[in-house]
């Protein structure tokens, strides 16, 4: 437990007086055995929230609280607050075995892995709790506890009520969501520092979706450590962001160790920190990141929770990803607001603002929790997005048989923006896709069987073209995709039959 005198209490924001209210005003009305859900932005002050409500909570039904978090440092800024607020609490780590002297705390916060196992080893190692309170609930993690608490109430609070396993949604654990105030609500009530972003159109050729939905760190960095992505984030650094406190996510450790060394030899004031560093190595870089006016840290996964840095100017986000979650996480970073600063810069160097739309954006949180395979299906399908994002890669082999430079010179997009820029029908765009298809086959077949056989080894390469061209029509349902590929080839066939001999 910390000295609450080094600690000062943060007192509730309107908005969050309110929202206090009708949270304890959902637990009475709903009683035992109700799970509520709550949304809030990241830095609408979450940790002050759900400690005021864990001391009413304690002070209006005489029942403990059980505070759960993924972080020690999450557990300890808890603490703290409740402390300042004169909750007497108890941090359980991996230390702590068993609670004597439990009677003498009203709060306890634990990481979840440690209370898991001690609870598996007795399910009363906490006795008369309340209500359970889970910070970032949007996290899977938290769902083995539950079964130990279903005769209370259970309280999630994320600022993005979206499960981080799709196939288990939230929807299943909690009852109920309460949403909070909005992000442009925050911003225009000055709670919240407006975001500025800036986006430089990156190829994402290479990128792997691995087993959690998200782009793999192997291939990520694959692809932002070589050297052309390398010098376009010192470009886009250097045009908008140069003398800025300024924090880069990184997907990778590798990365992240090259941005350092990119940055170092243009002489920027830069430090590299990841998961694997000693507490006290950690906390001495954060040190120097608080006190640097124009540090910049480049970091891996480690600050996107429990981190707290206002003075923060530039976001970059060089990466991509595919969890909105992530995506609000790492820009959240920055917006925290102070009396000289309302402003902050968000970079992007991942596609990820064409893939979630603007941090500001409104977000229909209800249809997130209620529907959320919907919700996720309106943003790009992991296919769709792949296939829209990155160069097409002919089977090996495949350039001994047929002319592939020719097909790979012809881009499908390129050529229906330009047709569209002329006046023309962006149509015309799919008649000249087949010529360059039958020209290359013709090149390359000895009759027309052979030519035929060629045709359906390019049908990947033929979809590939046709999705492409139905992003650029916003028409892209399966439906009028598989019509155009059946027309295109008949089509093709035709051609074919016309400049190759049948015998």
């Amino acid at each position: 437990m910390i000295d609450s005198d080094l600690y000062e209490a943060k007192k509730l924001y309107p908005f969050q007086e309110k929202t206090v209210l009708s949270i304890l005003d959902e637990l009475e009305k709903n009683g035992k055995n109700f799970n509520l859900l709550f949304q809030l932005p990241t830095g609408g002050g979450k940790t002050v929230i759900f400690s005021e409500i864990a001391k009413r909570y304690i002070e209006k039904f005489g029942e403990k609280v059980l505070i759960l978090t993924h972080r020690i440092e999450l557990s300890v800024q808890t603490s703290k607050q409740l402390d300042a607020i004169q909750v007497k609490n108890k941090v359980i780590n991996s230390e702590v075995k068993t609670i004597p002297d439990q009677h003498e705390y009203q709060c306890f916060i634990a990481m979840v892995e440690t209370l898991n196992n001690r609870l598996n080893e007795n399910e009363n190692f906490i006795e008369n709790v309340g209500l359970v309170i889970v910070d970032e609930a949007h996290y899977n993690s938290f769902r083995k506890i539950f079964q130990f608490y279903q005769g209370g109430n259970i309280l999630g609070v994320t600022a993005t009520p979206l499960s981080s396993n799709r196939t288990l949604p939230l929807k299943d654990n909690y009852n109920k969501l309460l949403v909070g105030e909005s992000i442009a609500s925050l911003i225009e009530s000055k709670y919240l520092s407006d975001a500025d972003t800036y986006t430089y159109d990156v190829s994402l050729h290479g990128l792997k979706i691995g087993s959690n939905g998200d782009f793999t760190v192997n291939s990520s960095d694959v692809v932002y450590g070589n050297y052309f992505m390398q010098e376009k984030l010192l470009f886009a650094y250097e045009e908008v962001a140069v003398g800025d406190k300024t924090l880069i996510f990184n997907s990778g450790i590798e990365t992240s160790l090259r941005v350092e060394e990119t940055f170092k030899k243009r002489g920027i004031n830069v430090r590299h920190l990841d998961s694997t560093f000693s507490d006290k190595d950690r906390k001495d870089v954060l040190s120097w990141f608080k006190n640097t006016p124009d540090a910049v840290l480049t970091s891996v996964g480690i600050l996107t929770t429990g981190f707290d840095e206002p003075t923060v100017q530039t976001i970059i986000i060089n990466r991509a990803t595919r969890s909105l979650t992530l995506y609000h996480q790492m820009i959240g970073r920055g917006s925290r607001i102070l009396p000289n600063k309302n402003k902050f810069k968000v970079i992007d160097l991942g596609n990820n603002v064409r893939r979630f739309g603007f941090w500001q954006d409104y977000i229909n949180w209800q249809d997130a929790f209620r529907f959320p395979d919907r919700f996720l299906e309106s943003q790009l399908s992991e296919y769709d997005d792949l296939e829209f994002e990155v160069e097409f890669e002919f089977p090996k082999g495949m350039d001994k048989l047929i002319n592939v430079k020719a097909l790979d010179a012809f881009n499908i997009r390129e050529v229906y923006y330009q047709l569209i820029d002329e006046d023309r029908k962006g149509k015309e765009a799919v008649e000249l896709s087949m010529d360059n298809h039958a020209e290359v086959i013709k090149e390359a077949a000895t009759d027309f069987f052979h030519g035929l056989e060629l045709l359906d080894s390019l049908q990947e390469h033929i979809e590939y073209r046709l999705k492409q061209y139905t992003k650029c029509i916003s028409k892209s349902t399966s439906n009028y995709l598989k019509y155009l590929i059946e027309t295109y080839n008949r089509q093709l066939r035709q051609k074919l039959r016309m400049v190759l001999d049948d015998e």
